[in-house]
C-alpha cells in the first residue's frame, strides 16, 4: 500500500509532502510534470526535478515544486519514495494530499514511515525510537542521547552482550552434544559463572543508566525550600532571569509551588519555588507548606535557602527529610551579612549568594550541575532513556541471576542453556530482533507524529 503525509509543521513558508510505496513514483507522476524533457517515472534515484503539480479536473497549475526521488532499496523506508518540496499554504498541502489519495495513496498512520524503515531492516527498533526522541529533543543533552541511539550505539552495546551470552550458550550446547563422553568437559562451571557475572554486570550498568536518562529526558527536579522571606522567590527569578514569582516583604506570600525550567550546560533543570516553612494558623498557607514537604520528597536536588544560621534541630530535620537526595545549603543575602558558620552547618555543602544582587548565581548553577551527577554527554554516550528498554534489561538481569544460581547449584546444562536463550530473547526485544507482536509495534509507533 502506498502512503502519503505532510512531513513538516503547518504554517511555514515551505513544506514537505512524503509518499512511499511500490507505486510511489508512478502515482506522483500522475500529478507532477517536470520542466525537463525527462519523464518523472524515469527520474534516477536520489535526484531532484523541478516542475508543476496540476489539479486533476481543470489541469490548472496548483504549485511549482521540487520533487526528490529515492528508489528502493536506497530510501529511508526501503520502498520507492518521493518527497515534494512545496509552498507551505494549508490549501496547497491539502490539495496535494487529495490528489495523491485519488491516485492510489492513503494517509499514513503516525510513525508509519519509520515503522516501514524498521520492517525493511533499515533501522532496528531502538534506532527507530530514537527518531521520535530526536524530534522531541529540547536541549543539547537530549539531542546527544537521541543521536547516539540513532547511530546504533545502544544496538552495538547489546550486540556485544549478545556475543558474551552466545559464547556461554555455545559452551553448554557443545557439552550436551558430547554428553555420551563422560571424560570430556567443555564447559567449566567456574569459567561459565565468571562469564555470566560479567554479562550481568554489563546489563546492570546499562539499566542503572536509566536514572540518568530520565533526568536528562524529563529534567532534573530541584526544590527551593526554606523559611519565609529568605529570598526563595528572588532566587527563582534570578535563575530564570525573569519576574516569574511574586517577591514581597510580607511573610507567607508564596502559598503554592511555582515551577519553571532552565538549561544549565545543556541539561534541563526543573526549579520549584515553594511555600516558606514556618508555623502558621492560616489554613491556605498550611496547605502550601504541606506541598513543600511533598515537593522535597519528589526532588532530586534540594536547595535549602537560609539568611541566618539554622539551628541543630532544623539541620537534623532537613537532613532527615532529604535522605537519599542531594542537599545544598544556599546562604543568601551575602551582600548584607554573611551567614555565620557552626559545626553542624559546616557539615553541609554550601554556596554563598545574594539573590537580590545576583552575585554568586553563576557559582550556584555550576554547583547544581555537578550535583546532578550527569556525565558529559557525547554522540557516543550510551544511556538508556526508554522505559521499555529499562524493563527488558531488568527482566534480562533477573533471568541471568537465575542462570547464575543454576550454575552454582550444578543444575543440568540443558536447563541452563534454555535459560540463557531466554536472556538473549529478552535483550532482543530492545532492538526488535525477537519482536513478532504487531500490537507491540503499534504501541511504539503510535506515539510518533504523522509524516515520520
Amino acid at each position: 500500500m502506498n502512503i502519503c503525509a505532510i512531513a513538516t509543521q503547518t504554517g511555514g513558508a515551505l513544506a514537505i509532502v512524503r509518499v512511499s510505496g511500490p507505486q510511489a513514483v508512478e502515482i506522483s507522476s500522475e500529478i507532477f510534470k517536470p520542466f525537463s524533457k525527462t519523464k518523472f517515472t524515469e527520474q534516477p534515484s536520489h535526484s531532484i526535478a523541478h516542475g508543476t503539480i496540476f489539479k486533476d479536473e481543470t489541469q490548472e497549475p496548483l504549485d511549482d515544486v521540487m520533487a526528490a526521488v529515492f528508489r528502493s532499496p536506497r530510501s529511508f523506508t526501503g520502498e520507492d519514495t518521493v518527497e515534494f518540496y512545496c509552498h507551505g499554504s494549508s490549501y496547497i498541502l491539502n490539495e496535494i494530499l487529495q490528489l495523491l489519495i485519488t491516485h492510489g495513496c492513503r494517509m499514513a498512520e503516525p510513525g508509519e514511515f519509520t515503522k516501514r524503515a524498521f520492517l525493511a531492516g533499515k533501522l532496528d527498533l531502538s534506532q527507530a525510537e530514537a527518531v521520535a526522541d530526536l524530534i522531541a529533543s529540547s536541549n543539547s543533552a537530549t539531542h546527544q542521547l537521541a543521536m547516539s541511539a540513532l547511530r546504533g550505539n545502544i544496538s552495538s552495546k547489546l550486540a556485544s552482550l549478545r556475543l558474551e551470552l552466545l559464547r556461554l550458550t555455545s559452551l553448554l550446547e557443545l557439552e550436551l552434544d558430547f554428553s555420551d563422553h563422560e571424560d570430556i568437559e567443555f564447559a567449566d562451571r567456574t569459567e561459565l559463572t565468571q562469564l555470566a557475572q560479567t554479562a550481568a554486570s554489563h546489563i546492570a550498568e546499562l539499566a542503572e543508566s536509566f536514572k540518568i536518562g530520565q533526568a536528562v529526558k524529563n529534567g532534573v527536579y530541584v526544590a527551593i525550600v526554606g523559611k519565609t522571606n529568605v529570598g526563595k522567590s528572588t532566587l527563582l527569578n534570578q535563575l530564570l532571569k525573569e519576574e516569574r514569582a511574586i517577591v514581597s516583604d510580607t511573610h507567607g506570600t508564596t502559598r503554592d509551588t511555582i515551577e519553571d525550567t532552565i538549561t544549565i550546560d545543556g541539561i534541563t533543570f526543573r526549579f520549584v519555588d515553594t511555600a516558606g516553612l514556618r508555623r502558621t494558623n492560616d489554613e491556605i498557607e498550611q496547605l502550601g507548606i504541606e506541598r513543600t514537604w511533598k515537593t522535597i520528597e519528589k526532588a532530586q536536588i534540594v536547595l535549602w535557602v537560609v539568611d541566618a544560621p539554622p539551628t541543630s534541630d532544623e539541620v537534623e530535620k532537613m537532613v532527615e527529610a532529604t535522605k537519599n537526595k542531594t542537599l545544598l545549603l544556599v546562604k543568601n543575602k551575602a551582600d548584607l551579612q554573611p551567614v555565620s558558620s557552626s559545626p553542624y552547618v559546616n557539615k553541609l555543602p554550601s554556596v554563598n549568594i545574594s539573590a537580590k544582587q545576583g552575585s554568586g548565581i553563576s557559582d550556584l548553577e555550576k554547583t547544581i550541575r555537578l550535583m546532578a551527577n550527569i556525565p558529559q554527554l557525547t554522540e557516543n554516550t550510551v544511556i538508556i532513556t526508554s522505559a521499555r528498554h529499562y524493563d527488558a534489561l531488568m527482566r534480562a538481569h533477573s533471568q541471568l541471576n537465575t542462570v547464575l544460581h543454576s550454575l552454582t547449584s550444578n543444575s543440568p546444562s540443558v536447563l541452563i542453556a534454555e535459560d540463557l536463550r531466554q536472556v538473549i530473547r529478552t535483550l532482543g526485544e530492545i532492538t526488535g530482533g525477537e519482536i513478532t507482536s504487531n500490537e507491540t509495534l503499534q504501541n511504539i509507533f503510535s506515539h510518533f507524529c504523522v509524516g515520520k
